[in-house]
């Protein structure tokens, strides 16, 4: 900068501590720069008034696009199903009643059902957790022979969707033992759900696994070299040292396989023949309702009026997953952001 720019800029800065408003600094501080800093200048403040506009947009079209079926679907819940004939009704229900949620808990036995599922996916995503850990924690920090084939495996379990492997797999089931020996039939028992859990094989565990080892691969290795020095082995490590530090990496895989395992009827619907889940009992929704209501499976109902049971039956199985993710939203942020699934 020449000396009558310093020098301009030395009496800007008195001018405006004596009182000067900062429209006048700015015209005297903008007679010293040049046409390029001044067009920079001219283009940041039209950015500055014009972007705050688009972001409104941007969040308001998104928040639309996210809430639109919840509210839809609240909307139906507790309308009459007549009024869904009437076209004067869009959001706001004519006739509120809790008739048609009643109906539709007692034909999804939801008691029973919500029972039935907490036991097969609570724990099933307990175990599972648990050996995805240990399998992400031995990628992390052990080498041994065969590990980039097996952990290509565990690519490929990410990649591979589970209709490839789901005929196999009800055979393995099926005739579940050794060839010649003993065969016994796992079809039908949560089995077919605890065995692939507990040996780091469930619903999107390739991805779990993959989770795990980024994480434990990001923590210092002086942890365990101080657990080591104080003579704990490396099971000893893990339950002691990495565990505790993997909390955060613990809760968000947990929620994850929480989702995975309450959203799935494909898999259970493969091994279970009458078992109830909730997916499962949403999925078979219009035939309890007819056996249910009319006591009759090839009842006709008019389709317009289904809505409101299947929107009902919709609520009723996200509004466990929306509590439990409202209460560890926060701890679930962290753990994202932590796992190294965000940049």
């Amino acid at each position: 900068m020449s000396d009558t720019n310093t020098a301009a800029a030395v009496k800007t800065a008195d001018e405006i501590g004596s009182g000067m408003t900062k429209k006048q600094a700015k015209k005297i501080r903008m007679q010293t720069m040049t046409k390029e800093e001044i067009g920079y200048l001219r283009r940041k403040a039209v950015v500055e008034k014009v972007w705050p506009f688009f972001r409104f947009v941007i969040i308001f079209g998104l928040s639309f696009v996210i809430l639109y079926p919840l509210i839809y679907m609240v909307s139906c819940t507790f309308r009459d199903r007549g009024d869904m004939s009437d076209p004067t009704v869009m959001w706001i229900p004519r006739n509120y009643t809790l008739q048609v949620l009643k109906e539709t808990m007692d034909a999804m036995n939801f008691g029973a059902t919500i029972k039935n599922t907490l036991i097969l996916n609570i724990g099933c995503s307990f175990v599972q957790v648990l050996s995805c850990a240990v399998t992400g924690y031995g990628f992390a920090r052990f080498k041994f022979k065969g590990k980039g084939l097996l952990f290509g495996i565990v690519i490929m379990m990410i990649l591979v969707p589970t209709q490839v492997i789901s005929l196999p797999l009800y055979t393995q089931f099926r005739y579940f033992g050794i060839k010649g020996i003993f065969s016994i039939n796992l079809i039908d028992t949560m089995a077919t759900m605890y065995l692939p859990a507990i040996t780091a094989n469930g619903i999107r565990s390739g991805l779990m696994i993959l989770i795990f080892r980024q994480f434990f691969k990001g923590l210092p290795r002086e942890l365990e070299d101080a657990a080591y020095i104080d003579g704990c082995g490396p099971l000893k490590t893990f339950i002691r040292v990495m565990v505790p530090n993997a909390a955060s990496s613990f809760l968000t895989v947990f929620l994850f396989s929480v989702v995975w395992y309450w959203n799935d009827y494909y898999v259970s619907s493969t091994f279970f023949t009458n078992n109830q889940t909730v997916a499962l009992m949403l999925q078979n929704l219009d035939s309890q309702l007819r056996m249910t209501l009319f006591n009759d499976a090839n009842a006709e109902i008019s389709p317009r009026e289904q809505i409101v049971w299947k929107e009902a039956g919709c609520l009723l199985s996200i509004t466990p997953i929306l509590v439990l993710y409202t209460c560890l939203q926060k701890y679930f942020t962290e753990g994202i952001e932590r796992s190294g699934l965000v940049g």
